[in-house]
């Protein structure tokens, strides 16, 4: 009995573990996944298991800056069962990251973009055991290429977050909740009155939208946006298709 109150309050409770194929990812792409489960100290009823993906969100208030934990998307994995004293049980998964998963593996000044997955028992009269596991995440070709163009063109990337909301322009918007701001500052004095340049992306199956904000000494802040067709992506044209959106 005593071992039975213990694990309902946590104590010798069951635990999970999510081994993942690769750590090492793209957004959209899918991954492979084994959810491990062992048993504790005593017989328990499990009534399933969710996976979260998840990242870390900037919010803005009067008395300044702070990050909370904000789900992207969210699996519910199996049906109910019974694991006894530790017994292990593996529940092959597999899924796909969601399109606008923010990048973290950014070479930027300061870099506050983080993701993760994180899994959670659904254990009767239990406290609910998590296990996170932290993902890399890299840009697509399209990203990819459009921050080379920016580089190309004299900016340099000084920071990187993501922040509560969504995007919205004519011929697109995105749907997470959330989205990646990579903060760019020309490298001497820019022709076009540029202060800063914030890029953000929203992926799409087979093109990448990039929503522009620019911060000019002359003018008032305005946003112009971008499509680039996953089969047209080059380094020259993109070039081109910036500078003319800079001017």
């Amino acid at each position: 009995m005593f071992k039975k109150i213990l694990a309902s309050v946590g104590i010798g409770a069951a635990k999970v573990d999510t081994v993942l194929e690769t750590e090492h990812l793209n957004p959209g792409q899918k991954f492979q996944a084994q959810i491990i489960v062992n048993g504790g100290d005593v017989v328990q009823e499990v009534s399933g298991l969710e996976l979260a993906l998840m990242t870390r969100i900037k919010h803005e208030s009067d008395d300044g800056e702070y990050f909370t934990n904000h789900v992207i998307e969210k699996w519910h994995i199996g049906e109910r069962f019974t694991i006894g004293p530790e017994e292990q049980v593996v529940i092959p998964f597999e899924a796909r990251l969601h399109s606008e998963t923010p990048i973290t593996e950014i070479n930027a000044g300061y870099n506050y973009s983080f993701v993760w997955l994180e899994t959670g028992l659904d254990i009767d009269l239990a406290l609910d055991p998590s296990d996170k596991d932290t993902l890399h995440i890299y840009p697509n070709e399209a990203v990819k290429t459009c921050m080379a163009a920016m580089e190309k063109l004299g900016f340099s990337l000084i920071k990187a977050d993501v922040e509560q909301g969504y995007l919205k322009a004519s011929d697109f918007q995105s749907l997470s909740g959330c989205y990646q701001e990579l903060e760019y500052r020309p490298n001497n004095q820019s022709i076009f009155g540029i202060q800063e340049i914030e890029l953000s992306f929203v992926p799409e199956a087979h093109k990448t939208h990039v929503l522009i904000e620019l911060d000019r000494a002359f003018r008032s802040d305005g946003y112009v946006d971008l499509t680039i067709e996953h089969d047209q992506v080059n380094l020259s044209t993109i070039c081109d298709q910036l500078e003319r959106l800079f001017a």
